[in-house]
C-alpha cells in the first residue's frame, strides 16, 4: 500500500488526512526504520508492508468505533507505537498512554513523540500486571486497546483492569480470533466485561483476515486482578 492507497483507502472510510497528518505517517516511517536498524522494533520494514500492516491495521479500530472524541486510551504492548499512534495522528483530541515492559521502546516512542510534536501522549515502562495494580491507572480509562499481543484470555486480565465501568476494551486480533475469544469468555466476564460487537474483514491488497472485538467494562474488576508479573500468560483464567 503506497501513501497514495493509504490516503484514498481511509478516505473511504470517512478518515480525510490533511497534509500535515501524512507528513507525519512519513517521518514515522523514517524514523521507526532508522531505530530499527539499532533495536528491533519490527520485522516489517518495506515502506509499503508498514502503511498496510502498521499504519492501515492500527486505524481499522477507528472504523468501527468513534475516535473524534478527547477519549482517554491505554494502548497494552504497543512496542512500536501500534495501533495507538497512528491513532492519535487521525485524531489528535485523543489521550494515549502506552505501557510496555522493553525500556528501549519506551526511549524510542518519547524520541518519536518529540520529533511528530505529539502532545495527549504518556509512556511507561513497566508490566502490565504491576500497571493495572496502581491507583492512577486502575479502571482510569475510557479504553484499552491492544494489538496482537496475547491470546485473548490473557489480555484481556492485562487490559480490562485498567478500564473505568462503562469504558471499553478492543482486542485488534488477526485469523483465529473465534477461537480466542471463546476461550476467553470465562475471565472476560470474572474481569467484568461482556462482549458487545465482533467485526471481521480483510485487510486491503493482501487480503488477510481480521477481527476487532469490543468488549465493554459493566462492573469493577475484582482487586486480586490482575496477578503477579508472569502468572498470565502461565496460568490464564479459564
Amino acid at each position: 500500500m503506497n501513501e497514495g492507497q493509504f490516503k484514498e483507502a481511509l478516505e473511504q472510510q470517512g478518515i480525510a488526512l490533511k497534509e500535515e497528518q501524512m507528513t507525519k505517517f512519513q517521518r514515522y516511517y523514517e524514523i521507526l526504520v532508522d531505530w530499527n536498524d539499532r533495536m528491533n522494533l519490527t520485522a516489517i520494514t518495506d515502506k509499503e508492508e508498514v502503511y498496510l500492516k502498521h499504519f492501515y491495521d492500527s486505524i481499522t479500530a477507528a472504523f468501527y468505533k468513534d475516535f473524534t472524541e478527547p477519549l482517554t486510551i491505554v494502548d497494552v504492548g504497543a512496542g512500536a507505537g501500534f495501533p495507538s499512534l497512528p491513532l492519535k495522528i487521525c485524531f489528535p483530541q485523543i489521550n494515549v498512554t502506552i505501557v510496555d515492559s522493553l525500556n528501549k521502546r519506551i526511549t524510542f516512542l518519547n524520541a518519536l513523540a518529540s520529533e511528530l510534536n505529539l502532545k495527549g501522549v504518556s509512556f511507561y515502562h513497566d508490566r502490565a500486571e504491576q500497571f493495572g495494580r496502581k491507583k492512577d491507572h486502575r479502571e482510569q480509562y475510557d479504553m484499552a486497546i491492544s494489538r496482537a499481543v496475547a491470546r485473548l484470555p490473557v489480555l484481556t486480565e492485562l487490559c480490562l483492569p485498567l478500564v473505568k465501568k462503562g469504558g471499553q476494551f478492543i482486542a485488534m486480533k488477526g485469523a483465529g480470533a473465534s477461537e480466542e475469544l471463546e476461550d476467553a469468555k470465562k475471565a472476560i466476564q470474572i474481569l467484568g466485561g461482556d462482549v458487545t460487537h465482533t467485526h471481521q474483514f480483510q485487510l486491503p491488497i493482501e487480503k488477510s483476515e481480521r477481527s476487532i472485538i469490543n468488549i465493554r467494562k459493566e462492573k469493577a474488576t475484582p482487586k486480586t486482578y490482575p496477578r503477579k508479573p508472569g502468572t498470565p500468560n502461565k496460568q490464564p483464567i479459564c
